[in-house]
């Protein structure tokens, strides 16, 4: 069965990247991304940062949800 893009834009939610990175650009710090997403890994510098969902399992809420940030890693080469 496939996804209504009423459906896809229901599962969605406001994230918002804490942490990290001060050359992280502001753009990307705030997302939409699935409800169901605990984590996230950006595309920067030559590597990934990473960051974990802070309230894992917390009831939706109208309020973004904060995505904080765990650790990098480099691009394989």
């Amino acid at each position: 069965m496939a996804s209504s893009p009423e459906n896809v834009v229901e599962n969605m939610i406001e994230a918002v990247l804490v942490g990290g990175p001060n050359d992280l650009p502001a753009a990307v710090r705030t997302q939409r991304l699935p409800s169901d997403g605990q984590k996230v890994k950006i595309h920067h510098r030559g590597g990934y940062e990473h960051f974990e969902r802070e309230t894992a399992g917390a009831a939706p809420s109208p309020d973004p949800v904060i995505f904080r940030w765990t650790t990098r890693t480099r691009v394989a080469e």
